[in-house]
């Protein structure tokens, strides 16, 4: 087992390989990473890594709050996610590949960055200005009948892309032509259907593309119907991600 540091970087939101990741950095753990991954030449990718919150936020408490609002609010690299951070994430997440970091007058950071693989998060250090984590790669296999599955995969998702755009009153228009490779549909079908975070994660968690696809066939046909009675769904985009509020 090959293991490597990165600067870790918790969200709210499950990030895919592919899928594009504005950043609004203003707190001062993500603002020292960023100075961080500043040092590394132009020339060299800036990698961190991205994990989903499964119990804790997003951003930390600024103010004092209940249940005692005398109370000062909790500061440092782990504010907002308990005594033990690694239990507040999930245990897989994706690395990503920061591209482009603009510093703001404020002092706040404007970044974008593309998720490349899938890691496992071995360990969680929180002796610095900003979490840091061991971890692991994790190879995408293809599994069984991949691309028999991806062909269907797209045929459902274009299904469910038109009723979306027939939900919102617009035409469609994806932006892009769809990929044919396997495990590229399966995370950009991941990333842009609206799912909840546990189920992206449980997608970005599948033991191969095989599997994914096949989670998504099932998940697609099954929000297909649902939009068909309730027309009134939220929009997005096809490979970008929310911009987090930090």
């Amino acid at each position: 087992m090959t293991t490597v540091r990165l600067p870790l970087f918790p969200l709210n939101s499950v990030l895919f390989p592919g899928l594009v990741l504005p950043l609004n950095v203003f707190e001062e753990r993500y603002r020292a990473m960023m100075r961080d991954l500043l040092k590394t030449p132009e020339e060299e990718q800036r990698l961190f890594a991205v994990v989903a919150i499964r119990d804790g936020l997003e951003v930390a408490p600024s103010a004092p709050g209940l249940p005692d609002p005398t109370a000062q609010p909790e500061q440092g690299p782990t504010a907002g996610f308990g005594d033990d951070p690694l239990k507040a994430f999930h245990a897989v997440g994706c690395v990503a590949d920061a591209a482009t970091i603009r510093e703001r007058a404020d002092g706040g950071f404007e970044v974008l960055a593309t998720g490349t693989s899938r890691v496992r998060l071995h360990s969680v250090d929180a002796s610095g200005a900003f979490l840091t984590a061991e971890v692991e790669e994790l190879p995408e296999e293809p599994g069984e009948e991949a691309g028999a599955l991806a062909a269907g995969v797209l045929r459902a998702f274009r299904a469910y892309q038109k009723r979306l755009a027939g939900a919102r009153e617009r035409s469609l228009s994806t932006g892009a032509d769809l990929p044919d490779d396997p495990s590229v549909v399966s995370y950009l079908v991941a990333a842009a259907a609206v799912l909840d975070t546990p189920t992206k994660q449980r997608l970005l968690e599948a033991s191969d593309t095989a599997s994914r696809l096949h989670e998504e066939l099932k998940l697609l046909r099954a929000e297909t119907a649902i939009i068909r009675n309730l027309p009134s769904l939220p929009a997005t985009d096809l490979t970008r991600g929310t911009t987090s509020l930090n």
